[in-house]
């Protein structure tokens, strides 16, 4: 498990995040089961409650589903429906803000992707 940062978001919210990032990355397969709550308090020295509020919201997701008295695991198609949700933000934050950008300053599509290219290639 990597440490939490103090970013202002809260830590529930990170928590999902980290698992998140566990299932795309493929550290956590889909069927594996995930830490409990508990073990996720215990490593962040948080309560419980809290570890609970950010795993429930990737229950709520369908991210992870609840195997009664064994505990959390990872669910069929986590690692995909992931992917697409980050995709989507990634277009949102990023690309459409480049592009309004972009277009503010003259820069034609084929220039942009150029930029782009230039940038990767560094």
């Amino acid at each position: 498990m990597k440490h939490l940062v103090d970013d202002g978001r809260p830590i529930f919210i990170q928590i999902a995040e980290r698992i998140e990032d566990d299932i795309i990355s493929g550290s956590l397969l889909e069927e594996s089961q995930v830490p409990s709550t508990n073990q996720f308090a215990a490593f962040y020295k948080i309560n419980p409650a809290t570890a609970a509020k950010g795993v429930n919201l990737l229950v709520d997701d369908g991210i992870l589903y609840k195997k009664r008295g064994i505990g959390m695991f990872v669910a069929e198609g986590a690692r995909s429906k992931l992917k697409e949700k980050r995709k989507k933000l990634f277009y949102e934050q990023h690309v459409a803000t480049v592009i309004r950008e972009a277009k503010k300053l003259g820069i034609t599509s084929e220039q942009l992707i150029e930029l782009i290219r230039e940038g990767a290639e560094k």
